[in-house]
């Protein structure tokens, strides 16, 4: 079997996390600790600021389709973006700190809010998507 170098290395160190985590798991005295990558979690947000009429939401569902996000967002009547997401944790983390603090190129965001996280036992989304 042949390997890539990089694909060798992220093998080994994927490796190297699960040890340690099953080792700190050990120390600590939970018997019963599972690796769960599969978890994914849910929450709705609102974004602030001036993402109206600067592509903020097709900028969103590029994000969001990059790193395997689903959901939705959509306008306000009060000049606000909204939406849902749902991925696993560390996917869902980095779209709320891009909702949070990227956004597209043209807008300025004041401030996003987030609901908090749910744990969701399966998506209810296929993919991430605008409404209009």
């Amino acid at each position: 079997m042949v390997f890539s170098y990089k694909s060798d290395l992220v093998l080994k160190a994927n490796i190297v996390i699960i040890i340690v985590l099953l080792k700190t798991s050990q120390v600590l005295g939970k018997k019963n600790f599972s690796i769960s990558m599969a978890s994914i979690f849910s929450c709705n947000f609102e974004v602030f600021g001036v993402v109206q009429g600067v592509f903020f939401r097709k900028y969103t569902e590029k994000q969001a389709n990059e790193l395997g996000v689903r959901g939705w967002c959509k306008n306000t009547a009060k000049g606000t973006v909204i939406g849902e997401l749902e991925a696993p944790l560390g996917p869902l983390n980095e779209m709320m700190d891009w909702l949070r603090n990227k956004g597209s190129p043209e807008s300025k965001i004041d401030r996003a809010e987030f609901s908090p996280l749910q744990e969701i036992a399966s998506y209810n989304f296929n993919n991430f998507r605008i409404i209009r």
